[in-house]
C-alpha cells in the first residue's frame, strides 16, 4: 500500500507529451451560466476546476467499461481545447505497466459549469502482472492544457473475485471474468498543479461582462507560487450549472 500511496502523490516532471485521443472528432459543450460576482471569487485560482466527479456503475465486472461524470467550471473562455485522460496502474512497482485507457480533447470550452460522461474500455490484461490482478490499484483521471496537467484525481480499486472460494483459493492464472473492481469513490485523492494559462489579453477578451482586476488577471495568467496542492474531495462550484454533454 505505501507504493502505491508514494506514487499517487508524485508527479511526473515531463508531462508535457499529449497522447492522440481515440475520439477523431474533439467535442464542444455549450453553456449559459451566471457569475459570481468577482469580489465574491479568490483571484487565485485556476481557470478550470473540478467541482466534482461521480463514479458510474459501481461495483461492477472487471471488464465493463469505466464511467465518471464529471463537473468542472471555467471562469474564462479558453484559446484552447482541454486534454482528459483516464489512467490505469496496473502495477505499484513501475510506471510501465500504466495504461492510457483514453484520451479526449474537449473544446471550445465555454465559461461556465460543464458536465460530462467520460467512458474508457478496461485495461488491457495482458499488460498487467499476474501478482498484480488481485488487490489494491489506482486509477487516475487527469486534465491538460497547453500540454501541462493541471489536475489528477485519483481513486483506489479493489480488484477481487465474486466467489468466496476463488477469493480464498485464486487460480494461478487470473481469470478476469470471474473478477469485480470496486472504485472507492467517496474518498478521491485530487492534487492541483499551477501551470502558465493563456496569454493576459487572451483572458481580457474572454471575460465578456465580467470585471477583474490587472492583479487578478496576471495571477490566472501565470503559476501560483504556491506550488502543487493536494486535497481530498472537490471544491465547492463559484458558478451555476451551464450545460451537459456526453464525450
Amino acid at each position: 500500500m505505501l507504493l502505491f500511496i508514494l506514487r499517487f502523490i508524485i508527479l511526473k516532471s515531463n508531462q508535457s507529451t499529449i497522447i492522440h485521443q481515440k475520439h477523431s472528432n474533439t467535442t464542444s459543450i455549450r453553456s449559459s451560466a451566471v457569475f459570481v460576482p468577482s469580489s465574491e471569487r479568490k483571484t487565485n485560482m485556476a481557470l478550470v476546476n473540478v467541482v466534482n466527479i461521480v463514479v458510474l456503475d459501481n461495483p461492477t465486472q472487471f471488464l465493463n467499461p469505466f464511467q465518471f461524470e464529471i463537473s468542472f467550471e471555467c471562469i474564462s473562455a479558453l484559446k484552447e481545447d482541454l486534454e482528459w485522460k483516464i489512467i490505469y496502474v496496473g502495477s505499484a512497482e513501475s510506471e510501465d505497466y500504466d495504461q492510457v485507457l483514453d484520451s479526449i480533447l474537449v473544446g471550445p470550452v465555454p465559461i461556465g459549469l460543464n458536465r460530462f460522461v467520460f467512458q474508457a474500455d478496461p485495461p488491457n490484461t495482458e499488460r498487467i502482472p499476474d501478482g498484480d490482478a488481485v488487490g489494491v490499484t489506482v486509477v487516475l483521471i487527469t486534465c491538460s492544457y497547453r500540454g501541462q496537467e493541471f489536475i489528477r484525481v485519483g481513486y483506489y480499486v479493489n480488484n477481487d473475485y465474486v466467489d468466496t472460494e476463488l477469493r480464498e483459493n485464486p487460480p494461478s492464472r487470473p481469470d478476469y471474468t470471474l473478477m469485480y473492481r470496486n472504485i472507492l469513490a467517496s474518498k478521491p485523492r485530487v492534487t492541483r498543479i499551477p501551470i502558465e494559462w493563456d496569454p493576459v489579453e487572451t483572458l481580457e477578451s474572454g471575460l465578456d461582462g465580467v470585471e477583474l482586476s490587472s492583479e487578478a488577471l496576471m495571477m490566472a495568467a501565470t503559476p501560483s507560487s504556491s506550488g502543487i496542492e493536494e486535497t481530498e474531495g472537490f471544491p465547492q462550484a463559484s458558478m451555476m450549472v451551464g450545460a451537459e454533454g456526453v464525450y
